[in-house]
């Protein structure tokens, strides 16, 4: 039991710093000077969820729960 602590300890680890990779790869919220123009409604900004960025939006959410699940096990005294 004690060898599946540490692998699921360093899977967190792994899970932890991917999580801080993926928020730092993503662009920011604010629509900048281009939403006065309407540049924001561009093709680009409508098909969002097919771009990188809509990729990277998902990958965070995945690894976002998969951190609390690892979280929640790892916090249970059962190892």
């Amino acid at each position: 039991m004690a060898a599946l602590r540490v692998i699921l300890t360093v899977l967190f680890i792994i899970v932890c710093l991917a999580i801080v990779v993926l928020v730092l790869m993503q662009e920011g919220k604010s629509s900048g000077l281009g939403a006065l123009s309407g540049a924001a409604e561009s093709y680009w900004g409508k098909n969002k969820a097919r771009t990188m960025q809509g990729m990277l939006v998902k990958l965070t959410k995945i690894f976002c729960v998969l951190f609390m699940v690892l979280a929640i096990v790892l916090n249970m005294n059962i190892f």
